[in-house]
Parts: C-alpha cells; structure tokens; sequence
C-alpha cells in the first residue's frame, strides 16, 4: 500500500503542495500510533484517542523547540517607529538580521542592557501622583485647571478639601492652553484654588502623557460608533488602539479603525454632545530608557580614523585595542524585545532597512502545521509511549517508563542528527582551505 493517495506525478507537479512527502501529519502519527502500541497484548491495553491527542500535541511542541527545523521567518521594512509587532505565532526567536542589496543577511545583535519599563507620572517629589490646581466656584460642577493636562481623562476620580468625595469627570475640554473638566455632583464647596488629585477608576497608576490629539467640531450620532472629523488632517494623528475620551462614550472606549475622515470606535455614542470635543490619547508611554535607545546614534556607526581600515591610522593598532566588548563591535546594529507589548524596539541605524524575524513556533498553530517531519517520526512514538507510561498508575507501566524515557531521547537525538542536514561533500569543502589536507 503506498503512501502517495493516488496521486500521479503530473497531478503533483500541476498543483502547489510541493515537498510535502517528507512530512506527515499529526493524525496520522495518533492513528499509527493506536495501530502500534494500544490493544489487547500490546504496551499500552487500553487507552482514549484523546488522551494520545494530548500527549502528540505535547511531544510536537517539545520537538518544535529543540529538534525540528525553524523554517518560519517574517520579513519587514522597519518604520520611522524603529519597532516591529512579533508575529501571532510567535515563541521565540533563532536569528534578527537585516538584509543589503544582495540579498545577503547581517546579524543583528541583542541588546542586553536596556528594556522599554513602565513609567508612571510623578510630581516634583517624586510621587506617583497626578495633580493640578483648579479654580473652583462654590456650587459649581465646572473646573479650570492652570494648564492643559491631556492625560486627565473622562471617568477619572478626582479629589480635594472642597469636591465631594468619589466625584468623577464626566467632560474635558482641552480648548486653549488651559484644560476645564466637569465634575459629577454638586460641585465645589469652596470658591478659589486648590490643588486637586486625579487617579484612575482601577486604581492603577497614571502613566507620562504620551502622544495625545484634540478633536473638536466632530459629527457624534448616537447609537453610532462612527465619529466624522472635520478633515483627513485631524485624522493623520489618531491611530488604532487609542483611548477615547469623551462625555459621549463610556469610558476605555477605543479606537478600532480610521478610514479618511471616518474613525471607528469599540462602543457607540450614548449622546450626541453639544459640544463634542473629543480627546484622543495613546494607551502606552515610551519609556525615557526606550526614548533615549532609538534617539542615539550608535557607536558602530561612527568611524573615526583607529576604526577606518583604508587609512594608514588602522594598521598600527591592529591587536592594541584592549578591552573591546566583541557583541558591540560590529555595524549591524541592535535589538531589543518587550515581551509584554509584544514587539521589537531596533537600533537607528536599522530604520528604513528590510528586517527578517527568523523564528520559532510550536506548531499547533493551524491544522496545516500539524506536521511532523518524517525523520523525527519514530520520536515522536517514543515521546508519546513514555508520556502514557510515565502518567499511569498501573505498575507495569511505571516499570516500562525508564525503558521508553531511554528510548525517546537516543530517537530524540537521532531525529537531530538527522534533521541537521550534515553533507560530507559539504563538510569537506569548507574544510580544504584549513591547514589540514583533506584527502579523498
């Protein structure tokens, strides 16, 4: 019985599933699997098709990370942003490098000793805390800050000797150079100043204003979620994922999509405000660390004439330049990853430049990548054998678990070995210009 299903060879050469022989599928190895080891006299009597399922899913994960081939890659023109969002299938990383004119990959470098932290907004004593002074008016909901806060956003608490206790905004006006909020309530107690504390409804802390955008004049239907802008220059800076902050829209409504003049929002308008002013702001704050990592111009990129090999001035120090750090000394640039927004921050010196993500999955992404190579097959079997076994409570079972442990590691190996793809003829190649005569 053969494996090709039929197909003829001019049925495969007209379709597109080119190289596919060398790979089976998931259900196949579960159903080989039941074939081999589960039944009466067999290793494994008795056992649910699920159970297998879950131990194949496993062992294909585990393979996907040290043994199988990385052949997932994504390719970018890195932005003005110098940043680049990991793919939805994304594990981990084998290699960053950008790419010349020829084609020819450079290696970029991970930069250990910087990261993107949070950084939360603190006044002049270094609190974490979010104040203004306003002018109140005894009995009045309507505040004037002394200045424009952009971060201060519908839904926020705020509070002081002379506002109610759990008031809340419940409109901005950024207009001017000055920002008036509207309280809910009575209002104020007291006519004057005073300093007032603004502090998220969740508790968490108040992040340093970031990119933020004012729109005024816009149309608001309500029942909507369409806003219409005044023109596509008021829309050039509102970008997707940004907080809405309005009296016509609940608050931790976002932006879902902008289309010319026409921005989409995650929730409807509940009213169509007489005055809708609508202040846009980014969810996440560059850090001053990740600000002062993509303003820098790197060291590499800087020749000076010890460096420039072309000039009589390299020679001279050639093997004298003590104490060169060998992950810094290259003009490739650097990287690094936030794990917790999900993308990569680059160097500038890589702005502009096609970047390519070679990395690793687990495999179970989507049912076409359910495959496994079949020079890993049979650790696969082995894989799965020790993981019922070594699960079991039967004692026969926990006495065969230490056999197949063995087993799944020597096939394990043998699937690597395999899989690295070793030519003689290539090794020997690569090896003739050394010292050693290689003969034949």
């Amino acid at each position: 019985m053969g494996l090709l299903n039929g197909t003829t060879q001019q049925q495969y050469y007209d379709g597109n599933d080119y190289g596919n022989y060398q790979f089976t599928s998931l259900d196949n190895i579960i159903t080989q699997f039941e074939i081999a080891y589960v039944g009466e006299n067999k290793i494994i009597p008795k056992i649910k098709r699920t159970d297998i399922a879950f131990h194949a899913q496993r062992a294909l994960q585990e393979l996907s990370f040290d043994t199988l081939k990385s052949i997932k890659a994504q390719e970018i023109t890195v932005p003005a942003t110098l940043q680049m969002v990991l793919p939805q299938d994304y594990v981990n990383y084998t290699k960053i490098s950008w790419v010349d004119s020829a084609g020819i990959k450079h290696l970029l470098y991970p930069a250990s000793k910087t990261s993107n932290p949070t950084n939360p907004l603190q006044n002049n004593d270094g609190e974490f805390k979010l104040q203004a002074v306003g002018t109140l008016v005894n009995t009045s909901t309507s505040i004037t800050l002394d200045a424009e806060y952009k971060n201060i956003l519908v839904g926020m608490i705020v509070s002081s000797p002379s506002i109610p206790i759990s008031s809340t905004i419940s409109r901005v006006n950024n207009s001017g150079a000055t920002t008036v909020i509207t309280i809910t309530g009575t209002g104020a107690t007291y006519t004057g100043n005073e300093t007032l504390t603004f502090t998220k409804a969740d508790g968490s802390l108040v992040l340093q204003e970031n990119s933020a955008f004012t729109l005024t004049g816009s149309g608001i239907i309500v029942g909507s979620n369409k806003i219409t802008a005044g023109s596509t220059s008021d829309t050039d800076q509102i970008e997707v994922g940004m907080l809405v902050s309005s009296v016509a829209f609940t608050v931790d409504t976002t932006v879902v999509d902008v289309n010319g003049v026409v921005i989409t929002t995650s929730t409807n308008a509940l009213t169509a405000a007489s005055d809708p002013e609508i202040t846009f702001t980014s969810p996440n704050s560059d850090s001053d660390t990740w600000s002062s990592y993509k303003s820098h111009t790197p060291s590499e990129n800087n020749t000076n004439d010890y460096q420039d090999y072309q000039n009589d001035i390299y020679w001279p120090n050639e093997g004298r330049r003590y104490g060169l750090e060998p992950s810094h000394a290259q003009v490739n640039g650097s990287f690094y990853i936030d794990e917790i927004s999900g993308k990569i921050h680059f160097s500038s010196n890589v702005s502009g430049k096609t970047v390519i993500l070679d990395y690793i999955s687990d495999s179970l992404g989507t049912d076409a990548e359910m495959q496994v190579h079949k020079f890993a097959e049979e650790a696969m079997y082995k894989y799965i054998a020790y993981a019922i076994l070594s699960t079991s409570s039967q004692t026969i079972h926990q006495q065969l678990a230490p056999r197949f442990k063995k087993e799944r590691f020597a096939e394990t190996r043998k699937a690597k070995l395999r899989l690295s793809n070793i030519k003689l003829e290539e090794l020997t190649q690569i090896l003739r210009g050394k010292s050693k005569q290689i003969k034949h």
